[in-house]
């Protein structure tokens, strides 16, 4: 959610700053989902250093925070990984396949659709699996040795799945629960979690602003541009709301206020 500070209160920002803001609870803990103006707690705004559009700096908040921290942080990724994100038509899985790529990694991409494989080899994936229930013998055949790093989007329903794929001190970070599964039940981590192999996730509850720099730097380092979907105007928040709904969305979706 990007914006301008209007009132800066006993903040330490300045009238007229632009900013982001992360969500934090933002319209479910306190007031501030779709509105044009929000009174946020300073913890979650930190300032920009970008060229990017209004329209173009919407995508990124939330979606890049999410997938930079869970590629770099987490997952520890270099150039010399071969990384899987599993359910990648998302628009976080998007964002993470264009982070992974613009260092180098071989990325591999699942979806669910055949009528999506050409949007992830657009946007750079090296391989796309589809996910209806043969992965494994799929993996098998494509990369017998396994990977080393795993973004695991589905979640529970398919995250022991996941951790079987990687190879000695392989990684597998837990970011989404796209599935209809949201815990584990009975899980063990002594028997669950391979030898060798290390599980981590990531909550994006916890920005700080020099992270934030980092995301901004390493967007115009390679010259990204967030993955726009559909951008609809505030009184279509609904058909925004369908779009996503039919998994049709192929990208971030940004509503905008039209002034």
């Amino acid at each position: 959610m990007p914006g301008e500070i209007a009132d800066p209160s006993d903040s330490n920002f300045r009238k007229g700053q632009h900013v982001i803001a992360l969500m934090g609870g933002m319209g479910r803990s306190f007031d501030g989902g779709y509105a044009q103006y929000a009174l946020l707690p300073v913890s979650h705004v930190f300032t920009v250093d970008t060229d990017f559009t209004w329209t173009e700096l919407a995508a990124v908040p939330e979606t890049y925070f999410t997938a930079y921290g869970s590629l770099f942080d987490c997952l520890q990724l270099v150039p010399s990984d071969t990384l899987f994100i599993r359910r990648a038509t998302s628009a976080l899985g998007l964002a993470s396949l264009q982070l992974a790529k613009s260092i180098g990694c071989i990325v591999f991409a699942s979806t669910r659709n055949k009528e999506k494989y050409d949007l992830l080899k657009i946007c750079g994936a090296d391989g796309v699996l589809l996910d209806d229930g043969t992965i494994t013998q799929q993996f098998r055949t494509v990369c017998p040795e396994g990977i080393t790093k795993v973004l695991e989007l589905v979640g529970p329903n398919t995250l022991e799945e996941s951790m079987t794929f990687l190879t000695y001190h392989g990684i597998v970070c837990m970011t989404g629960i796209l599935g209809d599964k949201g815990v584990l039940e009975n899980f063990d981590p002594i028997k669950d979690i391979p030898n060798s192999v290390y599980l981590s996730s990531f909550f994006s509850n916890y920005p700080t602003q020099e992270s934030i720099d980092r995301i901004f730097a390493h967007l115009r380092h390679y010259n990204l541009k967030p993955i726009i979907g559909k951008v609809f105007p505030l009184e279509k928040i609904a058909n925004a709301h369908l779009l996503m709904e039919q998994n049709a969305a192929n990208g971030k979706v940004v509503v905008v206020i039209e002034e």
